[in-house]
């Protein structure tokens, strides 16, 4: 492990303080300098481990810890000393998805559309600063994994579930399409029809369905599924590291050539929703724990 006490003061002068010295200073500093108030991180060798909390059983995704959460992606660029990371909940849940109740929901409402178009940026920045990391990502699932939790997994390399976890996108049922750019994602995983039963039909999934349908990669023990994600991360972080992102990038331009151009426009068709009455009667119905009653308006 290079630490600050291994740079000889001399070493500038003599010309030995090499450009690999300077970046793991900056990796320290930048290290040192990062405090979160919902996500921690760990590391153990060539593994990381990023942990969302927001405090609560639920573990809902707020606008705060997922700007956290793009700023823990980011804080791995430039990093060649990991080569797997584990992202997970609080071990209870993974996440119910983005918190209706937060400040920012009505902030967004009231907004002018440019304003609010650049509130709604949020989301699709943070999926895609995972989607983007060089090393293996493998998302570790326990409890509950809901809407915008599903569009961050579908971004990450592998998903690990517990088997109790349950999958749903209910974003329909709030008058919603699903956005984040996470619909060709999906189709990536599931094809079109598991993703048209998933987002449109809208019913919560097992974990076991989930991995049928090629939502999830592995099922683990019930409480299982970070100690499971675990061991794909050893197993990745044994292989030279090289080919381990070479093979990603490989697989992944593949996958995802034309994600962006078949859903660059899925934040404007929810910029679009979310001024509707249907959307304002789906989420009164969830806040007073009804059924909606939808207009088409």
């Amino acid at each position: 492990m290079f630490r600050v006490g291994d740079i000889d003061p001399g070493d500038h002068i003599s010309g030995h303080f090499c450009s690999f010295c300077a970046i793991q200073l900056i990796k320290i500093i930048r290290g040192n300098s990062m405090s979160y108030k919902y996500v921690t991180v760990t590391r153990e060798g060539r593994i990381a481990t990023v942990r969302f909390d927001r405090g609560n059983d639920v573990n809902p995704l707020s606008i705060d810890a997922m700007k956290e959460l793009t700023d823990v992606a980011h804080s791995f660029e430039g990093d060649t000393e990991t080569s797997a990371i584990i992202l997970t909940g609080n071990g209870k849940n993974f996440t119910v998805g983005f918190d209706l109740k937060d400040p920012a929901v009505k902030a967004r409402v009231a907004a002018g559309v440019m304003d609010r178009r650049e509130m709604l940026k949020v989301g699709p920045k943070m999926s895609k600063a995972w989607e983007d990391l060089e090393p293996m990502t493998i998302v570790a699932v326990d409890g509950y994994c809901i809407g915008g939790g599903v569009a961050l997994s579908v971004a990450c390399d592998m998903r690990v579930a517990s088997k109790g976890a349950t999958f749903w996108v209910p974003e329909i049922r709030n008058g919603m399409n699903m956005s984040w750019q996470s619909v060709p994602r999906m189709v990536n995983l599931m094809g079109p029809a598991r993703t048209k039963q998933l987002c449109i039909v809208a019913d919560k999934i097992s974990a076991e369905k989930a991995m049928q349908w090629g939502l999830v990669e592995e099922v683990a023990e019930e409480g299982g599924a970070y100690a499971l994600a675990l061991e794909f991360a050893k197993k990745i972080a044994a292989m030279p590291p090289l080919p381990v992102r070479l093979i990603k990038q490989g697989a992944s331009v593949a996958a995802n050539a034309l994600n962006h151009a078949v859903s660059y426009m899925d934040m404007d068709q929810y910029t679009v929703a979310i001024t509707s009455e249907d959307h304002a009667e789906g989420i009164q119905a969830f806040l007073e724990k009804r059924g909606p009653v939808f207009k088409g308006r």
